[in-house]
C-alpha cells in the first residue's frame, strides 16, 4: 500500500517526541516512522511486535484522515447506570454523613436507584465524584462522649 505523506519526516519525529505520555499514539506514530524509512508494513509490524492486519489498519486510518486517524476511538467503556442527576443526588445524600461503609452507600444505591453495583464499581463511582474513602477506624463502644476532655485532665 502507498503510505500518504500528510506532514513531513521532521514533523512526524517532533511528535513522536511530544507525544511520549500517550503510549498509544506514540506506538503508532513509530509504525508511520518506519513506513517513511521505506519499510514494508509487514517489516514495521514486526518491529512493533503487532500483527500485520493491525498494522495495515493504522496505515488505512493515516490514509484516511493523517495524524487524526491514528488516535484511538473508543468511548471509554460502558454508560454508567447511574445518570448525572441521580449521581448528584447520592453525593448529596453521602454528604449528610461522613461514615459510610461502601456496603452502605452500595446498598443505599439500591434502595434509592434500584441499581446493582460490586464493592469495587462503588469505589470507583465514589472516586469519579471526587469522594474520598478509606477504612473508617473502629469506634469503642464504650467510650464516653468527652473522652478527650477527660484525658487531658489526666
Amino acid at each position: 500500500m502507498k503510505v500518504e505523506k500528510w506532514i513531513t519526516s521532521e514533523e512526524l519525529k517532533k511528535r513522536i517526541r511530544e507525544k511520549e505520555k500517550d503510549i498509544k499514539v506514540l506506538n503508532r506514530l513509530h509504525f508511520m516512522n518506519y513506513l517513511y524509512s521505506g519499510c514494508s508494513v509487514p517489516e514495521a509490524s514486526d518491529k512493533l511486535g503487532i500483527t500485520k492486519v493491525t498494522g495495515y489498519n493504522w496505515l488505512e486510518r493515516w490514509n484516511a484522515d493523517g495524524y487524526d486517524g491514528l488516535i484511538p476511538r473508543f468511548a471509554g467503556g460502558r454508560p454508567s447506570k447511574l445518570s448525572d442527576k441521580e449521581k448528584r443526588q447520592l453525593k448529596e445524600i453521602l454528604r449528610k454523613r461522613d461514615d459510610w461503609t461502601t456496603k452502605e452507600i452500595r446498598n443505599l444505591i439500591h434502595e434509592e436507584f434500584e441499581v446493582e453495583y460490586s464493592l469495587k464499581q462503588v469505589g470507583i463511582i465514589l472516586r469519579n465524584m471526587g469522594l474520598k474513602f478509606g477504612k473508617p477506624y473502629p469506634k469503642d463502644y464504650r467510650r464516653p462522649p468527652d473522652a478527650e476532655k477527660q484525658l487531658k485532665k489526666t
